[in-house]
């Protein structure tokens, strides 16, 4: 099962992380959001306190969320997902449109993305664990492949104690090291979703073009774009008061 933070009661609203994320990146929106429904933040399979697995995708990560819903009795959800957790919901949104009322898509769209976390992965796999390696000895090693200061906190956000003295990384390295091809994978083409859909993405983002909008429209008919000017693809955590008015509107 799924390890999860609840909060708030009445209609069911489920939040997914993106890649290398987990729930705690979702902890004041959550909170903000728990004054109207029951919030339920996930963490992701391989991510968080989740389970660690040798399977990762799309199609088993929505079967996690749904059987997590089934486990709640949840239903008549809205869900948020950002980035990988977007891709999810949208899976999970057309696989299963009874389950869901409203789904929110931040900064992601159906189409296929080439690799592009190689930096970052080359950063992580850097870190040799074995060498008790301290926080600061962690940060100082990414820095070298990930001079952004903004992704390093992001990703150290990930280490928590294994044991005292020994650090450790709550993602599944290993298995994103050889199954990376999995998330920028598209939407299958026959997938709909014909409920009321909203898509948001950062303006100094390029996850979502213009070009992108018919294609979007094929899979979410119903579906609305909007943007949150001067933030890029992080647009929850670098204009959260934009990102939960916009949400909270469509919601109501």
């Amino acid at each position: 099962m799924l390890f999860s933070k609840i909060e708030g009661s009445g209609q069911p609203l489920l939040i997914l992380h993106g890649f290398l994320g987990m729930s705690d990146n979702w902890k004041t929106l959550g909170t903000q959001f728990a004054t109207d429904f029951q919030v339920h933040i996930l963490d992701l399979r391989n991510h968080g306190r989740s389970l660690h697995s040798e399977e990762f995708s799309y199609e088993i990560m929505a079967q996690d969320v749904y059987e997590y819903c089934q486990a709640h009795n949840l239903e008549n959800i809205n869900i948020i997902g950002h980035s990988m957790g977007g891709k999810v919901a949208m899976l999970l949104a057309t696989a299963h449109p009874e389950l869901v009322s409203k789904l929110i898509v931040a900064d992601i769209g159906p189409k296929f993305y080439p690799q592009h976390h190689q930096d970052i992965l080359a950063g992580l796999n850097a870190v040799d664990f074995s060498k008790k390696p301290s926080r600061s000895d962690v940060e100082e090693i990414m820095e070298k492949y990930i001079p952004d200061f903004g992704t390093r906190q992001f990703l150290m956000k990930n280490l928590f104690w294994l044991e005292p003295g020994q650090l450790a990384f709550r993602f599944n390295l290993a298995v994103f090291n050889h199954k990376m091809d999995e998330i920028g994978v598209p939407l299958p083409e026959n997938s709909i979703f014909e409920k009321p859909t909203l898509f948001i993405r950062g303006g100094k983002s390029n996850y979502i073009l213009d070009s992108d909008f018919e294609n979007i429209k094929q899979h979410f008919p119903d579906s609305s774009i909007e943007t949150i000017p001067n933030v890029g693809h992080w647009l929850h955590a670098e204009n959260p008061t934009e990102f939960y008015q916009k949400v909270s509107s469509f919601l109501k």
